[in-house]
């Protein structure tokens, strides 16, 4: 009787497996599933735990929302974030699923109607607050809810020793505890270090879950630094390079959020700011601004974002440097989540360090839920993050390489993608030229900058216009003139190289000087080796530059048939104006292209192109098909 049993639960799995590719297809518009989305999908559909661990823009949603169309019952999705349940739930209505949210954006009549609804079998997929799990009116209507699977997004969120802990999720487990049967539980995150890791798995008292863990690359986004003289010059001048696209502008302070967008508005720019001093329904006004296409750019501190469903993000620009790879990763990856090509600029100044120090001296001494000792090891732990976030900035080496080392992965020398890699030139030994600048920084004490250094080695014209170097008669060092061969540009490359690689630091204070550091000790002392890319020769670099084509420009290359992409698009816009939805919602920039591409001319064919599913084809396709059988009438497929 017990084989019996298991051979027919065995079936009932087979069944659900199968059945997953139909949904994925008719409901989602897509033929296959991303890396990692397929095992944790089987996960749950074979009534195990499941844990996520997947970057911003790789799919951790269809990961529980198949498997939720696909079992028998209501599937619960907890999540922090009012915006992204709005979105989330805007997104499945479009592709036909009957889906809900329970929040506090609801009035009291509204959240009524929604808890009826949802004891009447209404929903298949519910979204709710944490806060919302334990009150008695969800806790009667969940008792009698058949329910498939719990889903916890931003599963980070549970652990103190995440980025955004949040005492509500502590509330999760002793919710499943009260169910009378307790069903899989899902928990996904795009950011989790080892301790965070074993902490989601120990607070939400995760079964044996089936882990996948995809990796942090994002091969469709450019990773790129510059040292501008005038920041908001360098923005303005990206901004006109990404015209009419969605960007995102994260500043470190809300003063400098309020004068970059103050900026942009004067100059004609469609901005808006984001930030906690901010009211609520500000906030929430520019938030849609941004999501509903009213306005391109979005200038924001690190408030906005978390949860942020946007597809079209071609750019995200760091005005500031963050004070951590972990959260500047987490931001430059909301762009490009559709797949598309994408950039990832930071614009780096002496300043954003002497800032970030100011922050994490604030905010260590703010938490009064620590102790002094603890106080203490937290702002340490800080500061080398700090110093982590800054070599990236200074490093020589593949800017992708370095992120993706930083996070525990083997990475490729070169990505030839990023703004190091395609700055070209070639590996070289530098041992001599490293000794050198490190042997000249400690002759010089800590009294001066880079560029009084690059100067005094440099030698020749370079040092005879330096006031420094006349008026302390540095000329008599025995390191002047030692790479007279090398341009000071290049000079500085090496330096950056040297704090990028912890030999030199950077001094606090109004002028940021030189100095040696232990490890740059050990390096002189013991003979160690280095080699770095130094960058083209000016006339070569121009060259070189006219060769490889910006990420804007490969994606216009990439769309066939622009002048019909742009009509897609006009259409695009005026169906989600009238659904009163996010553009993307309707189709993503990816789609459209598709479509542009490959000119579908019937129902099967649009059905076809990824992110096309049944309920859209049936919403959208006549009047997307209407545009494309008039062009082709108009062209020829062929043309």
């Amino acid at each position: 009787m017990l084989m019996a049993h298991s051979t027919s639960k065995m079936k009932q799995v087979d069944r659900l497996v199968q059945d997953k590719w139909q949904i994925l297809r008719e409901y989602f518009g897509y033929s296959s599933f991303r890396s990692g989305q397929e095992e944790l999908v089987d996960g749950f559909l074979a009534g195990r735990d499941v844990f996520g661990l997947m970057p911003t823009g790789a799919g951790k949603s269809l990961c529980y929302q198949v498997p939720a169309l696909v079992m028998d019952g209501v599937s619960l999705v907890i999540s922090p974030l009012i915006s992204l349940m709005k979105d989330q739930v805007s997104a499945l209505i479009q592709s036909g699923v009957k889906a809900a949210y329970l929040n506090s954006s609801l009035t009291p009549g509204q959240f009524r109607l929604a808890l009826e609804r949802a004891s009447q079998g209404w929903y298949k997929i519910i979204y709710v607050a944490p806060e919302r799990l334990l009150t008695e009116s969800f806790a009667r209507v969940a008792e009698r809810l058949p329910i498939s699977l719990v889903a916890v997004d931003e599963a980070h969120c549970v652990s103190q020793w995440g980025q955004d802990f949040r005492p509500s999720y502590l509330k999760i487990r002793e919710f499943l505890e009260s169910l009378p049967q307790r069903p899989p539980v899902g928990a996904f995150t795009a950011t989790a270090t080892a301790q965070v890791r074993r902490d989601i798995v120990e607070l939400l008292d995760l079964r044996e879950p089936v882990s996948v863990c995809t990796g942090f690359d994002r091969p469709n986004l450019r990773f790129e630094v510059k040292k501008p003289a005038d920041k908001y010059a360098a923005l303005v001048s990206l901004l006109r390079q990404e015209k009419g696209q969605s960007v995102i502008v994260y500043c470190l302070t809300r003063r400098t959020v309020e004068e970059v967008c103050e900026r942009l508005c004067r100059e004609g720019f469609p901005a808006v700011r984001y930030h906690a001093g901010l009211t609520d329904e500000e906030r929430r006004e520019n938030q849609d601004a941004f999501l509903y296409d009213r306005a391109s750019v979005m200038v924001a501190t690190n408030a906005f974002g978390m949860g942020i469903d946007k597809s079209n993000v071609s750019m995200v620009v760091h005005y500031n440097m963050p004070k951590n790879m972990e959260g500047y990763y987490q931001e430059a990856g909301r762009a490009g989540r559709d797949g598309s090509p994408a950039r990832c600029v930071l614009l780096y100044s002496g300043q954003d360090v002497v800032t970030n120090r100011l922050l994490i001296e604030r905010s260590s001494g703010e938490n009064e839920e620590l102790d002094e000792e603890q106080r203490e090891r937290v702002r340490k732990q800080e500061e080398e993050r700090l110093k982590k976030m800054t070599f990236y900035c200074f490093t020589s080496d593949c800017l992708r390489a370095y992120l993706l080392r930083y996070f525990g992965e083997q990475a490729p020398r070169r990505c030839e993608n990023c703004s190091t890699c395609l700055q070209g030139g070639e590996e070289r030994d530098m041992t001599r030229e490293m000794n050198l600048l490190l042997s000249c920084v400690r002759a010089c004490g800590r009294g001066y900058g880079k560029k009084t250094v690059a100067a005094l080695l440099a030698g020749g014209a370079a040092a005879a216009a330096n006031d420094t170097i006349r008026r302390r008669c540095l000329d008599q060092l025995p390191q002047y003139g030692a790479l007279s061969g090398f341009s000071v540009g290049e000079i500085l490359t090496l330096i950056d190289h040297a704090i990028g690689h912890g030999l030199l630091e950077v001094t606090e204070g109004d002028y940021p000087l030189l100095a040696l550091t232990q490890a740059g000790e050990s390096f002189l002392q013991n003979g160690e080796q280095i080699s770095m890319r130094m960058p083209e020769r000016e006339t070569a670099r121009v060259s070189s530059e006219k060769r490889k084509p910006s990420a804007r420009i490969r994606e216009e290359e990439m769309t066939e048939r622009p002048e019909l992409y742009e009509k897609l698009r006009a259409l695009r816009a005026r169906l989600a104006a009238r659904a009163g939805v996010p553009a993307y919602v309707v189709f993503t920039d990816r789609a459209l292209r598709e479509m542009a591409g490959l000119l579908p001319l019937d129902e099967q064919e649009l059905l076809a192109v990824n992110g096309v599913g049944r309920a859209r084809l049936e919403r959208y396709g006549g009047e997307f098909l209407r545009i494309l059988n008039e062009y082709a009438q108009e062209h020829g497929k062929n043309s």
